[in-house]
């Protein structure tokens, strides 16, 4: 058989065949499908050529001396690490692999990571924070058509842009998501005096018998706007290992998270600038709080189902748009 017949059979090109039998036949090949191994599949590795070079402090004698010289092609393979499925299916689930375990033992408890299981008795809750609204925009509701009548099919690329362009707050949104890490960082300050109201304690007496704890993901709707995912719990003052007060109940935590989130305080003002005027941002009117158990019954989130929420929307990210991937 020659090669172009070998290469229809192995439903390749001649070209890539010929490429693929050189690399085969190349003397460092084992070494190249050892890098390619440790990618663990990144459609797209990131290629490194340089030395490093440690000594010993003190003689100045050299200990180890690394140079991609001696690498296939003079080029170290490492995986790219990107997130986003689109991208390299092989690092997003990787991410997402981790992204779970590290949620799920946040809420379950892992003894390598020194966290006890006792932490399933503290109050815990999956919150999820909007971004407020800057115009209505095409969906797909539950029932009905789109307000523009029509019903569009789930990755119709229309989905998410403005129904009226002219009127849409487009410098609103881009703005909002700029200052949504700031929101944040309000938002938990503003909680963590709520905790301390509802409790008859000053911010410093809270310090001394209440930690909150919390991992979050940002996810971007289909509209561009950002809104946060996040588990929140209480512990003692000394963290997961410390039962947290008797008073630290979900519902205390509940109405908290309510009332921080639509406080004055919760406010990011941006400047005038040009011909943009100043804006406050605050959170969306939508606000979801459930809290989290170890089992659930259908109805309830359980700790399994937070895990592979955070870390679906960890890689998710802005591959919600459909059709946009930059």
């Amino acid at each position: 058989m020659d090669q172009r017949a070998a290469a229809t059979a192995a439903g390749l090109d001649p070209a890539t065949l010929h490429d693929v039998l050189r690399v085969a036949a190349a003397p460092d090949f084992d070494r190249w499908r050892d890098q390619v191994h440790r990618t663990g599949g990144c459609s797209d590795p990131v290629h490194l050529t340089g030395w490093t070079l440690a000594k010993d402090r003190t003689s100045g004698d050299t200990l180890r001396r690394y140079s991609t010289e001696a690498e296939p092609g003079g080029r170290l393979r490492v995986a790219c690490g990107n997130r986003r499925a689109s991208r390299c299916p092989s690092c997003a689930h990787t991410y997402s692999g981790d992204t779970y375990h590290l949620i799920r033992a946040g809420l379950a408890g892992d003894e390598s990571k020194d966290i006890p299981a006792t932490v399933r008795d503290h109050p815990r809750v999956f919150a999820t924070l909007t971004a407020p609204s800057f115009g209505p925009v095409h969906n797909r509701p539950d029932r009905g058509a789109c307000r523009c009548g029509a019903r569009h099919p789930e990755n119709d690329p229309v989905l998410g842009t403005a129904l009226d362009p002219e009127s849409y707050d487009y410098a609103g949104a881009v703005l909002f998501n700029n200052h949504a890490g700031q929101l944040w960082q309000r938002f938990t300050n503003r909680l963590r005096r709520e905790l301390a109201a509802r409790a008859g304690l000053t911010q410093r007496e809270l310090k001394d018998v209440l930690r909150v704890s919390y991992g979050k993901v940002a996810e971007f709707q289909k509209r561009g706007a950002i809104h946060f995912h996040a588990v929140i719990r209480l512990d003692g003052a000394d963290g997961p290992g410390t039962v947290p007060p008797s008073w630290a109940t979900v519902q205390l935590l509940d109405d908290a998270i309510r009332a921080a989130a639509v406080h004055t305080y919760t406010t990011i003002t941006v400047p005038a600038a040009g011909d943009q005027p100043l804006r406050r941002f605050q959170w969306g009117r939508q606000l979801d709080i459930r809290p989290v158990k170890a089992f659930g019954d259908g109805s309830d989130i359980t700790e399994q189902a937070v895990a592979a929420y955070v870390a679906k929307y960890a890689t998710k990210a802005a591959e919600t748009t459909g059709s946009l991937d930059r």
